[in-house]
């Protein structure tokens, strides 16, 4: 008779430069849109898990801000989240693009180095080159440091996430089921659906404008007379120009946020959604500790 294998759990981060894809990969590893994702750097804030579970092993995936020279408070809270994700976890994946050339900057491989974790090169993007050109890349991280395992992926398309899935129970060690086996993720809805509506901003507004929002749920209520959820947010920026940014032109800017935010919360909650935005001024509360720590980030 097979003796039953033990059961493995464990932590994953997801580690990077800015916009090389981590969110975008988390999403596709566990199925389901909990991470918020745009062209603009810096998207990602939190540290964000995302939960794989089979027969015989939990996987949880961190997603974690870029990794880049921080000089405000609020890039140190970022980087600070991303660093000790290293620290704290049993297996890194280290992300890069494989349509840039190799990251020479020290601060991620230093950063890896002192985890001492196992470490996994994720070279991503790899529909935007040829073939041919992969093999250059690999021998070139291959010059910055060893690694477990080396896969190429696609994480927009797909292509490879299911191998490097299953490159990570190995490196597990045995340990607990964490979560029930159909959880996704620890966020609260509340915290996806800040985020939802965070993400229409970044990719509707431009320049400053963005990296100076925060968003607050201050309502979250079912009527269940009606079938629907009630929300109320208010969208926190920094200087009173950008509020007029916000508002739009007779309210056309704010308006188009929340219609593209409803949506995605209708689609994540399975329910009608009312949506109700609003916009205030907290001037410079990105260079405030207080502040920060009271739009939740600690």
């Amino acid at each position: 008779m097979n003796q039953k294998q033990e059961f493995r759990s464990g932590f994953v981060a997801i580690v990077g430069r800015p916009n090389v894809g981590k969110s975008t990969l988390l999403n596709r590893i566990v199925g389901q849109k909990i991470a918020i994702t745009s062209p603009k750097p810096q998207t990602t804030r939190n540290r964000i898990l995302g939960i794989i579970t089979t027969d015989d092993t939990q996987m949880l995936f961190v997603d974690t801000p870029g990794i880049h020279a921080a000089r405000s408070p609020m890039n140190r809270y970022m980087v600070d989240q991303a660093s000790s994700a290293c620290l704290d976890v049993d297996v890194v994946l280290w992300l890069v693009e494989a349509d840039r050339s190799v990251d020479k900057d020290p601060m991620i491989p230093r950063l890896l180095e002192k985890g001492k974790r196992p470490v996994i090169l994720v070279i991503n993007k790899i529909d935007r080159i040829p073939r041919e050109q992969l093999l250059p890349l690999i021998e070139a991280y291959g010059k910055i440091r060893e690694f477990t395992s080396v896969v190429p992926i696609s994480a927009l398309k797909g292509d490879g996430v299911e191998r490097l899935v299953n490159e990570v129970p190995q490196l597990l060690p045995k340990g607990p089921r964490y979560y029930p086996e159909d959880q996704l993720t620890d966020v609260p809805e509340r915290f996806i659906v800040a985020e939802m509506i965070r993400e229409q901003i970044l990719l509707r507004t431009k320049d400053e404008v963005p990296y100076g929002v925060a968003v607050q749920v201050e309502r979250f209520q079912e009527n269940t007379v009606r079938n629907m959820i009630g929300i109320d947010a208010v969208i926190i920026v920094e200087r009173d120009t950008h509020k007029g940014i916000m508002l739009g032109k007779r309210g056309v800017m704010i308006r188009q946020i929340g219609q593209a935010a409803r949506k995605d919360i209708e689609r994540m909650l399975g329910i009608k959604v009312h949506l109700g935005l609003f916009v205030k001024v907290q001037k410079n509360w990105t260079e405030s500790g207080r502040m920060m720590k009271e739009f939740g980030y600690e």
